[in-house]
């Protein structure tokens, strides 16, 4: 059994009016699955495939209040293509912002609601997967990240030293997955986190079980009235494992 990265789950105060930027600044559709959610992927997208990981925008009421420890990284082809992307994100209504980032080739912005997210500066690694070049989840031992999420999912390992972990779909599409070291420790639940999902035919409470084997852990979040699992990494990360796909 395995399971696979299908959607990023991201909060927000509104909902709609953070889809439309979105959308908007990846060239996807928009949907709704039910009041207070917001569902992006791109245009003529088959749910779940691996040639892109898509967005699932949730309304809730707590304000953003620290740096967020799951962010995304925009691909471009070009110096030009980077200086446009920032030009028509601010347009939309992204701000420049600064998490400490120094003197760096990449643009990190912020999104209207203030999340983090960075347009980087064109990289052959990242010439094919659409517009999303990488999800970026920090953490403190991407090792340790690497050995629980490459267990968990069935994504091939492409790097892992004691500073960065990469992974990305066997199937050689869609953005990769990375796990990067940084100073910061993780102080509240997180707004944006990643959403994996078992294959057609699985069965979600058998893979939730093997999930926790592996090192995850219950994030005493009531789930009375779902049907996913929440759960959480070994660093304390919430995740959602959704039903088989």
């Amino acid at each position: 059994m395995a399971t696979r990265l299908v959607q990023i789950n991201m909060k927000a105060l509104d909902d709609s009016a953070l889809g439309r930027f979105w959308a908007e600044a990846l060239g996807w559709g928009v949907d709704s699955e039910a009041p207070g959610v917001t569902n992006l992927e791109p245009v003529g997208f088959t749910y779940p495939d691996p040639a892109a990981v898509c967005i699932d925008i949730i309304t809730r009421p707590e304000p953003k209040t620290v740096k967020n420890r799951v962010h995304l990284d925009l691909a471009t082809t070009s110096t030009a293509h980077q200086a446009e992307l920032v030009a028509r994100l601010q347009d939309l209504g992204a701000t420049l912002a600064d998490v400490g980032q120094g003197d760096v080739p990449w643009t990190v912005m912020a999104d209207p609601e203030g999340n983090e997210f960075c347009v980087l500066e064109p990289r052959p690694v990242y010439q094919d997967t659409g517009p999303i070049a990488a999800v970026v989840v920090d953490c403190t031992d991407p090792r340790a990240m690497a050995r629980f999420w490459g267990e968990a999912m069935d994504w091939t390992l492409h790097e892992v030293t004691d500073d960065q972990a990469t992974m990305r779909s066997a199937k050689g599409v869609g953005p990769y997955l990375e796990f990067l070291r940084t100073p910061d420790t993780k102080s509240v639940w997180n707004r944006v986190h990643l959403d994996i999902a078992p294959y057609t035919g699985d069965d979600l409470e058998v893979e939730e079980a093997r999930l926790r084997a592996l090192g995850a852990t219950d994030p005493g979040i009531d789930q009375s009235a779902i049907s996913w699992k929440i759960l959480a990494d070994p660093e304390s990360n919430e995740f959602c494992l959704l039903s088989p796909r």
